[in-house]
């Protein structure tokens, strides 16, 4: 059962659009769908709403504290809000999946990942959900940081919308727990 969907990126207008912050756009998309609206709310050190699926409520956050200590915000709202890693779904790019790939996954390590390396620190646990949308990886010669912090091309941001749009349609199921399937389907 998922309580609390957290979505990586980087804050600041200059990282807005690029495939570093596909779980923060995610997000924007999710919370405009259900109808919440964003606060800053400094006690999580990130941009917080509350909102409403079919099968009950969710936490959203988006940290603001720069990919590389989204840790701290996760940690801090999982403390407060007493959820377990388990309840906890990380919305982020994933290098190794081509634009519009999607797919869920429990556990593991964070393969290079800034963002999770963190979460799983302040956590004390690799135990949570990752929702992990692809971006592809950078042409030859090109540095993998620059590759993330810039915007993806046309036809790959329709691909990445498309994951969004099919992603979000498993929401309601991963708020209910039934995580097997949504894994079945998106995995697939």
């Amino acid at each position: 059962m998922i309580k609390l969907i957290v979505g990586l990126g980087n804050p600041g207008r200059q990282y807005e659009k690029t495939r570093h912050n596909a779980g923060f756009l995610f997000l924007d998309a999710l919370a405009q769908e259900i109808g919440c609206t964003w606060s800053n709310e400094s006690r999580f050190q990130g941009w917080f709403a509350e909102g409403s699926v079919t099968n009950g409520k969710v936490i959203l956050l988006k940290p603001d504290t720069f990919m590389n200590r989204s840790g701290q915000s996760v940690g801090k709202i999982a403390r407060y809000y007493k959820l377990i890693p388990e309840e906890i779904l990380v919305v982020h790019d994933e290098l190794d999946f081509n634009p519009g790939i999607v797919k869920l996954k429990k556990d593991g390590g964070h393969a290079g990942h800034n963002g999770l390396r963190d979460i799983i620190a302040h956590l004390g646990s690799n135990g949570f959900y990752r929702l992990r949308l692809g971006i592809g990886r950078p042409p030859a010669g090109k540095v993998v940081a620059d590759f993330v912090l810039s915007s993806p091309s046309k036809p790959e941001w329709e691909l990445l919308v498309q994951a969004f749009d099919l992603s979000r349609g498993f929401i309601g199921p991963m708020i209910s727990g039934d995580m097997a399937a949504v894994m079945n389907k998106l995995n697939t």
